[in-house]
């Protein structure tokens, strides 16, 4: 089954799947105001920065605790054989997190909306203010369902395998860095941008062409791959496109955000 699911199919699935709403912007305004503003009707909002993530340190965006996530799930009426579709306003940066954050704690049913909120809205679905009124689900999180890089461990895969950094260009060469005290890449890592696996309506591409970018950038089903980024957000996007590719890839959560952290870690700068 695709982790991806069109706008025909959440219209025809039966029974209906819990619908969660993940807006969420890098540097604001919180998502909250955008999904008060229209959201598909009976969505939930889940809030990333809280509710998919711990507090900031180290790395701007670790893991959630269980506890936190089983209270997210259960608000939104989600139980064990629960099927889940999460989107945002377009593209799935937020909503992958979510999508790989849920499977990290034990949800099996879960699918991202592709194209999000603007395709719902192209193909003319209604949008609504009315908030849904709190679930009573019983799904219980628990961690460890899908593997993890630390710091390590994505050191290993830039040197034996393939390690992509899911940030833009700029911010991959150290020109800029927007977001942390430092700038740069880890070393041995090969920039793959993610907005490369949407098109300009926020769909991803097909997954013939997803697997043909990813394999021109050396990661195949044969070599072991990592995908990093700033905090951990938009490498789940990374990890998203290459699964619909059906490359398998592990995250590295805490990502640059982390990695700098200490010293003794080498920086890479430029465009290799």
């Amino acid at each position: 089954m695709s982790p991806l699911i069109t706008i025909d199919e959440l219209r025809a699935a039966d029974p209906k799947p819990v619908l969660i709403d993940v807006t969420w912007n890098l540097a604001g305004p919180p998502g909250k105001e955008a999904y008060d503003a229209g959201h598909l009707p009976g969505a939930h909002f889940v809030d990333l920065d809280t509710e998919l993530a711990g507090p900031p340190g180290p790395g701007r965006h670790p893991l959630p605790e269980a506890t936190t996530v089983t209270a997210t799930l259960r608000r939104a009426g989600v139980s064990a054989n629960s099927a889940v579709v999460v989107y945002d306003t377009a593209n799935a940066m937020a909503a992958a997190r979510a999508w790989w954050i849920f499977r990290y704690f034990g949800l099996s049913d879960v699918r991202v909306l592709d194209g999000g909120l603007a395709a719902w809205q192209a193909a003319g679905g209604e949008v609504t203010t009315d908030v849904p009124a709190d679930g009573a689900g019983t799904y219980i999180a628990t961690g460890g369902h899908l593997p993890l890089l630390d710091a390590d461990g994505a050191a290993a895969i830039a040197a034996s395998g393939v390690l992509l950094d899911a940030r833009a260009p700029e911010r991959f060469a150290g020109e800029v860095e927007p977001m942390d005290p430092v700038a740069g890449h880890i070393p041995g890592a090969t920039n793959a941008p993610t907005t490369q696996n949407v098109d300009e309506t926020g769909h991803f591409l097909p997954a013939a062409e997803l697997r043909e970018r990813f394999e021109k950038l050396g990661a195949t089903a044969s070599t072991e791959v990592g995908v990093y980024c700033g905090s951990g957000v938009t490498a789940a996007h990374e990890a998203l496109a290459l699964d619909v590719a059906g490359l398998p890839a592990t995250v590295y959560i805490g990502s640059w955000s982390e990695w700098i952290t200490d010293p003794s870690r080498p920086i890479a700068t430029g465009k290799h």
